[in-house]
This record gives structure tokens, sequence and C-alpha cells, in this order.
């Protein structure tokens, strides 16, 4: 049984192949004018793998996730961010996505989302971004530096 990622997102999609658990395949590539079409070169992909309805379960997420009709599920990527998080470090701990159209800082505890922020589209990619999410985390620019620091020691 293949278990099948896939993520379009405002300007890139990503998908991820399992098969018993163990990642087989990744794709990239630009998501394009049409979410529906990046969908139909996916689909294409993966018929030459060998994958298809029968044999797979596939989840859809990301800004274009309602343009996979062959998607056994749909999710939004907050709650996948939080679920990959849980299984890759098993604690809680922060997600900060840098997306195309937007930025999320998402919050994990005990395996499960606690909490998550969006900027506004109109800091994306500045550095008042860093302002803005450091003022909603409670700490200054400066604190931020010194967390960094104090987890980069602490895994080194």
């Amino acid at each position: 049984m293949y278990s099948v990622g896939i993520d379009i997102g405002s300007t890139s999609c990503k998908v991820a192949v399992f098969k018993n658990e163990e990642l087989i395949e990744k794709m990239l590539c630009p998501t394009g004018w049409s979410s529906l079409e990046t969908a139909k070169r996916i689909l294409e992909s993966l018929k030459k793998l060998g994958i298809h309805e029968s044999n797979s379960k596939i989840v859809a997420t990301g800004y274009g996730r309602v343009s996979v009709p062959y998607a056994n599920k749909s999710v939004t990527e907050i709650t996948c961010h939080g679920k990959g998080a849980a299984y890759i470090f098993k604690t809680g701990g922060t997600v900060i996505d840098v997306g195309g159209q937007d930025t999320k800082v998402i919050s994990i505890e005990e395996g499960m989302v606690k909490d998550f922020i969006m900027n506004d589209k109109c800091s994306a990619g500045t550095g008042k971004f860093i302002e803005v999410m450091a003022n909603r985390m409670g700490v200054t620019i400066e604190d931020l530096s010194s967390l960094d620091q104090k987890r980069w020691r602490s895994n080194h």
C-alpha cells in the first residue's frame, strides 16, 4: 500500500510517496497558473510509478488542496505541519512555515497543534514580519537570537 502526500502551494508543489512507511519518491515542481493542471501532472507521474486508487491513500494539503479530485482526504497545512513535527520530533515545539502567500508560526504540544498565527500579506518576506512574530510570541528580537543560540548549543 502506498501513502502519498501532496502539498499544492501557491508557488510550488511538493509530493512525498511512501511504501510501507518508507519514503520512496519525492517530487517538487512549480504550481504554475492552475492548481488543477498541477494535480493532473502529479497524477500522471504517480501512474508512471504504478500508483493508482486501488493501491494507495492520498492526502492533499496546501493552497490548492481542493484541486486534487483524486485525493482520499484534504487537510489544512497547519494540521499537516503539526502531525509531521510530532512524528519527527516526538515532543512540542514551534514550526515556522514561510510560504508563497503567507507565513505561519505553529505551536505544537504533545503532538497536537496548540495555537498558530499568520502574518498579513503586507509584511510577507520583510524584517517587519520577524518583529511582528517576536511580539506575538511575547519576546524581543534580541530574545529570538538568544533562544536560537541556546537551542543550537543544546543540540551540539
